[in-house]
């Protein structure tokens, strides 16, 4: 018997050895796949004459050198402050090289593959060609199989590894087909739709918090500030004149999704209560991207879109005359689904805005993802029939963004791609200012969409701070939120503190620190002085995510160290502005609303008027704003009273100096005008 086995575990070693993948010596793996989730199930060899639509992605060049590149044009020290870059020079800083382009082509050819075959995008990011399963095993040597998603019963074509020549791999970033199984492993979609609809209730990822009773005040009484805040209000608070100018190209930028629609009898009544100064019938410029809509005259609808007349009746009163863009994006049956929400990505918006994001590489990823984002044309009835739109429409100086979600529930090469564009976009002096979130150091609990856990904290014990996305992107503006409490006026020495509104679930400032990013060097010496003086009362961790197609594993991260923040991670928010008790019209009646959603559109709009004092006086926009906002930061408010809640903590407290419940405190526009001014 001991024969007949040795004879039997020969016969099988020849099989294997027979059907193995010989390797050559001078090819190594390029990726692999170390696990295969239980919802996917590996079924038989693809058939060897399947056709493939392969696609290299090519590795871009001196994408490390953004952050220098970005900071020579943003830091108010350095020569070339706001001395931009125009589209088709980010293009060719960041394309492949000549390289990179002739080794992997040339490797193709070499290996079979026609050049009359070969596709090459015009930002130069990657090729694209046919190829049989056959040609595909040949070219990498591997074995494609289809892998089944036991979610939702698609098959896609897949390998546990490929290789490449070893002087090609630093040339290729990832190969399609390949290792990438697309779609998202216990998805953050899936989690957030079995949360609501167990809840009953649908899907929110602004960051807006729901109205109140409106007092009945005067609107230009500044003694009632504390009861309701009036534009009057943000102008006393933070000491902002009337705009008198309309300088062409200076329009603020809105970004708006999820069925958030303006009635124009809305925005007629809000201006004939509190500015009567601006005429009725005055409206945004209509950017509808892949079918966005922009307004309704159905006042219930309206109602619902209390996040646009937000965004637009705080803008306003500070803008204008200036003009407003509102950027509606993806269609009516998208917005309409509950699992496309805006706690994903803004892939479309910018690939609308940017035509070279359409096909950028970075990470593993190349354009959109097929998991996360949605495709064009849309296939459901009455949807976007026109292709994805690409450089469609030129992007305003300062874009203002409600929306975000959980930096755990994104994957990381998808967040990290999307962060390298708006450094890109920043590089051609765009400013973008999003809302840091209203549930303080944690996530929404499970009854108000939240996803992470009973109370919103992760980790294995659900106790870890959740940072909010994409505000920790270090190239864009994070901004928080502020309240006139009870008994306090506007015209106090420090009117305001962080706002904290006790109802479930509580309302606070948004703040903490990345799991993803480091701290930037503009925030270094801030962060650094807030753990000197004012270290927070509670165990820390200190690591980052490597890069991973899937989301942060958060208990790799924290390992044994029992910490619940980041002690390495950028912080956020950067700046801030009161976003408590302001009044709105919506659904044709007087409202009052609040969140980081108000905060976000007031402080753009001040940036706005900023850049309207420097194009008037020939100068160019301020860009990329942290880093002239931490070198200078006595021209902003000191907020420091308030905390931000969560995770059964009272979060993080707000000190003199930087912290992460109000950052760098809200506007002084008298101190920021004459500093901007004084900019070259």
């Amino acid at each position: 018997m001991t024969g007949m086995k040795s004879f039997v575990a020969l016969l099988a070693a020849a099989v294997a050895a027979v059907n193995a993948v010989a390797i050559p010596a001078h090819h190594e793996v390029h990726e692999k796949r170390e696990t295969l989730h239980p919802r996917w199930t590996k079924r038989d060899r693809v058939e060897s004459h399947k056709v493939f639509q392969m696609r290299i992605g090519l590795k871009q060049s001196n994408l490390e050198k953004g952050y220098e590149h970005l900071i020579d044009v943003s830091d108010p020290a350095s020569p070339n402050f706001a001395k931009h870059w125009t589209s088709e020079e980010v293009v060719e800083a960041f394309r492949p090289s000549q390289q990179t382009e002739d080794e992997v082509r040339n490797w193709l050819i070499d290996s079979g593959i026609p050049s009359q075959r070969i596709t090459h995008t015009d930002n130069k990011a990657w090729f694209a060609f046919f190829a049989t399963a056959s040609e595909a095993e040949k070219l990498l040597f591997t074995e494609f199989h289809e892998f089944e998603d036991s979610v939702t019963g698609g098959v896609i074509p897949a390998c546990d590894q490929y290789h490449v020549p070893k002087h090609i791999r630093e040339h290729i970033d990832y190969i399609t087909p390949g290792i990438k199984l697309m779609a998202p492993v216990e998805s953050h979609r899936e989690k957030r739709a079995a949360a609501m609809a167990q809840a009953g209730i649908e899907s929110r990822s602004v960051h807006l918090q729901q109205h109140k009773n409106v007092p009945s005040v005067d609107p230009n009484d500044l003694s009632t500030c504390d009861e309701l805040i009036t534009p009057a209000c943000v102008a006393a608070l933070y000491k902002i004149p009337p705009g008198t100018s309309k300088i062409r190209g200076n329009s603020l930028g809105i970004f708006e999704s999820e069925l958030q629609f303006y009635a124009q009898k809305d925005l007629d009544s809000f201006f004939t209560t509190y500015r009567k100064d601006i005429q009725n019938g005055t409206h945004p410029i209509g950017a509808n991207v892949d079918g966005g809509m922009q307004s309704t005259t159905d006042l219930y609808q309206a109602l619902a879109g209390g996040e646009v007349a937000l965004d637009l009746q705080l803008a306003y009163p500070i803008v204008y005359p200036q003009e407003i863009t509102l950027y509606d994006v993806d269609d009516f049956i998208v917005q309409a689904n509950q699992l496309d929400t805006y706690t994903f990505g803004f892939n479309t918006f910018l690939d609308a805005i940017d035509g070279s994001y359409c096909n950028f590489s970075a990470y593993g990823e190349t354009g959109n993802d097929p998991a996360l984002d949605q495709a064009y044309p849309d296939p459901a009835i009455g949807g976007w029939a026109g292709n994805l739109m690409c450089g469609v429409y030129k992007p305003t100086n300062v874009i203002s963004l409600s929306y975000g979600g959980q930096e755990a529930d994104i994957p990381v090469s998808y967040q990290k791609r999307q962060c390298l564009e708006y450094m890109k976009l920043g590089l051609q002096g765009v400013s973008f200012l999003y809302a840091s979130g209203d549930s303080g150091v944690s996530n929404y609990p499970p009854a108000f969409g939240g996803t992470d856990g009973p109370t919103g904290c992760l980790g294995p014990k659900g106790n870890v701070f959740n940072p909010t996305w994409p505000g920790t992107c270090p190239f864009v503006t994070s901004v928080g939120a502020t309240k006139v409490y009870p008994g306090h006026k506007v015209t106090d020495p420090q009117p305001e503190s962080a706002v904290l509104d006790p109802a479930y679930p509580p309302y606070s400032s948004g703040g903490g620190f990345s799991n993803i990013y480091p701290i930037p060097d503009y925030q270094t010496k801030a962060v650094a002085n807030y753990f000197a003086n004012y270290s927070p009362p509670y165990p820390y961790y200190s690591a980052l995510s490597p890069d991973s197609s899937e989301v942060p594993n958060i208990a790799a991260i924290v390992g044994n160290s029992n910490g619940i923040y980041n002690r390495i991670g950028r912080g956020i928010p950067d700046v801030s502005a009161n976003g408590d008790n302001d009044a709105v019209w919506a659904g044709g009646s007087a409202q009052s609303y609040g969140g980081t959603s108000a905060s976000t559109p007031i402080f753009s709009s001040v940036i706005t008027r900023l850049n309207e004092a420097r194009l008037g006086a020939g100068k160019k926009p301020i860009g990329f704003l942290n880093p002239s906002l931490y070198a200078n930061p006595s021209m902003l408010n000191d907020i420091t009273n308030g905390t931000n809640v969560g995770c059964n903590t009272t979060g993080f407290a707000a000190v003199p100096g930087w912290d992460p419940v109000t950052g760098l405190g809200t506007p002084n526009f008298p101190k920021m005008l004459a500093y901007y001014l004084s900019l070259p």
